[in-house]
């Protein structure tokens, strides 16, 4: 009934597949598997139906979007939209297009030159991304809870709703596959730790919008690390030095950046 992928320390991840969730959703049938080996300490729930991309309203045409501020070790790349609120633009240390190829937002005139107040809009964008939030930390049902105990490094995800109640740890390279319809989104209870050096990749046709990170704790990418996805994160999102993102830096505190690449996905 479960598919089996090998990490590449061991570790097995179970996983129906969509067609046969989708099968077994209509019978209401909800099989619970202990799932074994080095690492795995959660449970896989099958029987769920696929997920729906999480809705960003207006915060999906940011590539940063705070509450308190982006800071930057000079020079990163930013492609999209940035904005802050409710702080004053002053706590927005980018500048355009030196720095950002898109508008900077901002709710008063203190924001660096090319600065766009519109603290009306910041207001709405910033409400859609605590709405969306809502939305990807209150799904229920999820297909794997305490994955690897939050060491997932080295696995390779199908579609789905994963949920976490520990910090969670990419210590090695992350692969999702799937379909360019295909949804996955992540409830993680703590922080999420990337590694220096380490991948998240997406196989199969998987488009970067449709992966969703939504965490209560703080969020950091390690050194010349790369993320695919959306992060919705409760608290700070930090990129280390040299650190690229394809998707969108959404925090209800600060953004920090480092000589970082971020960029957008098509919508």
């Amino acid at each position: 009934m479960f598919h089996f992928y090998e990490s590449s320390v061991g570790t097995s991840l179970a996983r129906a597949s969509t067609a046969r969730k989708r099968v077994l959703a209509l019978l209401v049938v909800v099989a619970v598997v202990g799932v074994g080996g080095a690492g795995l300490g959660g449970a896989a729930v099958a029987g769920s139906l696929p997920q729906s991309p999480v809705e960003l309203g207006t915060a999906d045409s940011f590539a940063i979007l705070s509450k308190t501020g982006v800071t930057n070790v000079y020079a990163s790349a930013v492609n999209g939209n940035v904005g802050a609120s409710p702080f004053t633009g002053a706590a927005v240390l980018l500048t355009c297009p030196e720095v950002v190829t898109g508008t900077i937002f901002t709710v008063d005139a203190a924001g660096p030159p090319c600065t766009v107040t519109d603290p009306s809009f910041l207001r709405t964008s910033v409400g859609d991304m605590e709405i969306a939030y809502s939305d990807a930390a209150g799904r229920t049902n999820p297909d794997f809870i305490d994955l690897g105990a939050g060491e997932f490094g080295g696995l390779t995800l199908e579609p789905g709703l994963y949920k976490w109640n520990t910090d969670v740890t990419i210590s090695s390279d992350v692969r999702l596959t799937g379909g360019p319809d295909d949804v996955f989104v992540s409830q993680i209870a703590g922080n999420i730790d990337q590694a220096s050096a380490k991948n998240v990749t997406l196989l199969g046709g998987v488009q970067t919008k449709n992966a969703y990170w939504q965490t209560a704790g703080s969020v950091s990418v390690g050194t010349t690390a790369h993320f695919e996805g959306t992060i919705l994160s409760k608290t700070m999102i930090a990129m280390k030095t040299g650190a690229s993102i394809t998707g969108r830096l959404l925090a209800q505190t600060a953004v920090t950046l480092q000589s970082n690449s971020v960029t957008k996905p098509a919508l």
